[in-house]
């Protein structure tokens, strides 16, 4: 017979219930890591599209643009914010930031100013 074990209720619930905080303060929503949400812009899938193809090859952190563009890459934050700064939820200052400190090598700068670039030339289209 199995009996009731409140305190491992209790542990259990409280660790879905901190889970579910972390979750959600992490983004992981409406607006959370979902790279397809946001690429399903026409506008944002094109900028993305542009600096794949005019910036690609420089890169943010380790990695080349191209590699984080792509489809069998698992790093949803270089899509999500780059997107983000394309539709204007955060402006470029913001935008520089968040790359930097999350991709922390100090050789980012070439790769932002390609994309500023590309962004700058979305709003003249």
């Amino acid at each position: 017979m199995m009996t009731s074990n409140p305190s491992g209720y209790a542990r259990v619930l409280s660790a879905a219930l901190l889970a579910g905080g972390i979750l959600g303060a992490a983004g992981c929503g409406t607006n959370g890591f979902s790279p397809d949400a946001l690429i399903e812009n026409p506008g944002a899938e094109a900028f993305l599209d542009r600096i794949e193809a005019n910036c690609g090859k420089l890169s943010v952190g380790n990695q080349p643009l191209n590699w984080l563009l792509s489809t069998s890459n698992n790093d949803v934050v270089f899509v999500d914010v780059t997107s983000k700064f394309y539709l204007g939820q955060i402006p470029a200052a913001e935008y520089a930031s968040n790359i930097n400190a999350f991709y922390p090598t100090g050789t980012n700068q070439p790769a932002l100013d390609c994309i500023f670039r590309q962004r700058a030339g979305a709003s003249n289209q």
